[in-house]
């Protein structure tokens, strides 16, 4: 067993820091929170993390692991880089993001060609073997996207006909028949939740932003597949009207929602789904280099994420902390919980949507508290995070699963 000692120690469902911070650990496992060891607790190893706050695991709802980090040309990648090139290039991302702090994430589609492989799946299954240290992932497999939807990979480089097409099996698909079928793939291959392009986005060629992609019989046909197998179905979605029919459709999760309207939002309430934010893009991500038709488009959507965001925060909506990286870079997420609080969040609540809220939204009822019973996974940063948010930026310490991958305090005792 395993004693960590801090200054103090989150509790995230009271908003509150404890002090002092004493959790213990066996097995993998939260066994005692505070005072002695639990009785009958084998003579524990203490790891003394000084002035440092604990902190459950933070989780980011929406990641690309396979896309972006370094030696990337975002201009050839989609045409240069083969399947294998992709999964190293994870390994460096994952690795990033677990020592930035957050020890669970969700893999949101890959949208890139892969012969079928589900390279996010591939991933997960390596770092859970011990192969690749990274955070526990949550994959998608391919999102389903039509024809030159948001997500068709073609349509971002504005290819001509013929070059880097997908496969159903890739996740384009159109009409119920390839839909139903290109959901099965992916459950068949290790999905743990299904990711669908419900409207344009800000990096879209084709069409406005906020423009439905799939009709409402083939977004039921999604949801019918997903929840009849027990998976949950995200949804890139922006536009308000876009964010209506997806909610009325079954949809379980908002990805950005950065155009909702009042009506929207409280469509959100009332049936009780979640909104993952992905607010910092929207102030870190680069499009200066983006066609001028992209830049106007971010520069009228940008500063809506920032009412919208507030507006379903005030109204109830409950909202998970995602990145969308490596829309802004991969082991800088907490940047994310940064923005939200700047944007008008309190502290308290974005730590809640990086850990309890978070794990509701993938139904992992051990994870995103400090209590007993829960896994352990637990981070470390330098100082009260209700009273300075910016100090998520600096983790000292990373344990999942019981297992320590970072301590920068090791040296100083």
């Amino acid at each position: 067993m395993a004693t960590l000692k801090a200054a103090g120690l989150l509790d995230v469902d009271a908003g509150e820091i404890i002090r002092p911070g004493i959790v213990h650990v066996e097995d993998g496992v939260i066994v005692g929170v505070g005072g002695a060891a639990p009785q009958g607790a084998e003579s524990s190893a203490v790891i003394d993390l000084g002035d440092a706050i604990l902190l459950p695991g933070l989780m980011d709802m929406e990641v690309n692991l396979l896309m972006g980090g370094r030696g990337e040309n975002p201009g050839l990648s989609q045409v240069q880089d083969d399947p294998a090139i992709r999964v190293l290039r994870a390994v460096g991302n994952a690795r990033r993001t677990l020592r930035a702090g957050f020890t669970t994430v969700r893999n949101l589609g890959l949208f890139i060609k892969t012969g079928g492989y589900l390279l996010d799946v591939a991933l997960g299954k390596a770092i859970n073997a011990g192969w690749i240290d990274g955070p526990r992932i949550i994959p998608a497999g391919h999102a389903i996207t039509p024809t030159g939807g948001h997500l068709d990979p073609s349509m971002f480089a504005a290819f001509m006909p013929g070059v880097l097409e997908l496969t159903v099996e890739e996740g384009i698909a159109n009409g119920v028949d390839e839909i139903r079928k290109s959901v099965r793939y992916q459950i068949k291959h290790g999905a743990q939740l299904i990711k669908v392009c419900c409207s344009g986005g800000v990096m879209s060629l084709t069409g406005e932003a906020g423009a439905q992609h799939y009709s409402d019989e083939e977004l039921r046909v999604i949801v019918d597949e997903a929840h009849r197998r027990g998976l949950r179905v995200a949804a890139h979605t922006h536009g308000a009207e876009a964010v209506k029919h997806a909610v009325a459709c079954g949809i379980d999760c908002i990805e950005h929602g950065f155009l909702m309207d009042d009506e929207a939002i409280q469509m959100l309430v009332d049936n009780d789904r979640f909104l993952v934010s992905t607010r910092r893009l929207a102030e870190a991500m680069d499009v200066s280099h983006a066609p001028k038709e992209l830049q106007a488009k971010a520069a009228e959507m940008f500063p809506k994420a920032r009412t919208s965001i507030k507006a379903a925060y005030e109204a109830g909506v409950k909202i998970a902390v995602g990145t969308d990286a490596p829309a802004i870079p991969h082991g800088r997420n907490a940047d994310e919980l940064v923005t939200l609080v700047d944007w008008g969040m309190p502290p308290a609540a974005v730590l809640r949507a990086a850990t309890v809220v978070a794990a509701d939204l993938i139904n992992k009822t051990d994870l995103g508290r400090l209590a007993e019973g829960y896994l352990a996974d637990i981070i470390a940063v330098p100082g009260d995070p209700l009273a300075d948010i910016t100090v998520t930026r600096n983790v000292s310490f990373v344990m999942k699963g019981g297992k320590v991958f970072r301590n920068e305090h090791a040296n100083e005792n």
